[in-house]
């Protein structure tokens, strides 16, 4: 494991966003397996919020999907997440995130385009579409 992986993984610890990941885990039934770089993998969470396929809480990286889910692109970006919490502070992250969800869904309609965590994560890695605004889709429409 690389230092920074280690300093992140300390970080995540420290600023209480792995221990309250590992209790959303185990409030959602999730089987708790150890990742790459310092991440741990959670399979066959039962809770159905939120609805992605997979998502971050410090070092926890969190899936309704068995093991074998979380691979490549998908398991870098929860990754990116995952310093996202370190570079955040921990958990104000979770406010922070809400926000960005929110500046998306106003500005392109899903939860994802315009989210500045996901573009950070690389939005194709976490299947995420790159959405236009909604004002250019407007102006699209009047041209025709």
């Amino acid at each position: 494991m690389r230092r920074w992986h280690r300093a992140r993984r300390a970080l995540n610890y420290a600023n209480l966003s792995t221990p309250l990941g590992i209790l959303v885990a185990r409030l959602g039934r999730a089987r708790l397996t150890a990742g790459p770089d310092g991440l741990l993998l959670a399979h066959g969470y039962r809770i159905p919020f939120p609805v992605a396929g997979a998502f971050t809480v410090g070092n926890v990286v969190l899936t309704r999907h068995g093991e074998g889910y979380l691979t490549g692109a998908l398991l870098r970006h929860e990754d990116r997440h995952a310093s996202q919490y370190a570079a955040c502070a921990g958990l104000p992250m979770l406010p922070l995130y809400v926000a960005a969800v929110a500046v998306s869904v106003l500005v392109c309609g899903n939860p994802g385009s315009w989210n500045v965590f996901e573009r950070l994560a690389n939005l194709e890695d976490g299947n995420y579409p790159r959405t236009p605004p909604w004002w250019t889709r407007a102006r699209a429409r009047r041209r025709r």
